[in-house]
């Protein structure tokens, strides 16, 4: 007989108690009776690279340090080789400073800024898409047996999203164990959360998976790339360019994740069918 997975312990993982992460407000339901609820607090957080002013994003404030590192990496300010000298942040201020031993300037990089379409208006700049063709990603299997496995521990563990709502999610995974969950009102800031884990620990990407909870849209197919991670799994759809990127770069793309359905759109040829879906999962995929 089947047996339920067991949550595993992860490096870290959402904590929907801390303070300052939401707000009781009172309100009405649709009887006209007076509820109270928990809603999810957003904050500036404005991040520098050294003496310089990259960007300024709407976050929910915890982990600013591996939101800023996250950041800068994807945004190929921060090279790998990179000697990261301190990470400081201002609460009272909401500034994160990251400072390296290599002296930067991004002025010119800064002109070309993209606006994205993510959920908090995220903005990237305009050359995101340079290196992507010289990009070689390890063509990494994956099982059927994990996919299942992730969907239930994540759907069950505690967060802001259980919650609260209004927010976003992104798993760091290797095989069937979450390793790292972080969860932002962007969900591009939970995938820099992740990347900046990343950085900070010297993880191995070719490994891994990134889960989110987010479309598959074409910068986040870009971001799980140049993070280095060969898979991207997500609950919810996809774009037309983002699979299409995916299909190029040899990319893994699963999405409509739900129980033990999903779509592959692209890397079907690396994925593994070792567990036979169950007919009667009848988990509403709206």
């Amino acid at each position: 007989m089947a047996t339920t997975p067991n949550i595993v312990s992860t490096l870290i993982a959402p904590d929907p108690e801390r303070a300052g992460l939401t707000r009781k407000v009172t309100g009405f339901d649709h009887t006209g009776q007076k509820v109270e609820i928990a809603v999810v607090e957003e904050r500036p957080l404005t991040i520098y690279l050294n003496s310089q002013e990259i960007v300024t994003a709407m976050t929910i404030g915890d982990y600013p340090d591996f939101l800023a590192l996250g950041f800068l990496r994807n945004q190929g300010m921060l090279r790998d080789d990179d000697n990261v000298t301190a990470v400081d942040f201002d609460e009272d201020l909401n500034v994160v400073v990251v400072r390296t031993e290599r002296k930067t300037n991004y002025e010119e990089k800064m002109r070309k800024k993209t606006r994205t379409s993510g959920c908090a208006v995220g903005t990237v700049f305009g050359d995101m898409m340079e290196g992507l063709e010289a990009l070689e990603l390890p063509q990494t299997e994956v099982r059927t047996s994990w996919l299942y496995a992730l969907a239930e521990q994540i759907n069950r563990m505690p967060s802001l999203y259980l919650s609260a709502g209004a927010i976003h999610g992104t798993v760091l995974c290797q095989e069937d164990r979450p390793l790292v969950y972080m969860e932002d009102v962007g969900r591009h800031n939970a995938v820099d959360k992740v990347a900046g884990w990343m950085f900070a620990n010297h993880a191995e990407p070719a490994d891994k998976i990134l889960y989110t909870t987010g479309r598959l849209t074409s910068e986040m197919v870009i971001k799980c790339a140049q993070m280095g991670i060969p898979t991207l799994v997500s609950r919810s759809g996809f774009t037309a360019w983002g699979v299409e990127i995916a299909q190029s770069i040899g990319l893994t793309l699963i999405g409509r994740l739900r129980g033990q359905r999903f779509t592959c759109l692209a890397g079907e040829e690396r994925l593994i069918r070792d567990a036979k879906p169950n007919m009667r999962d009848r988990e509403k995929t709206s």
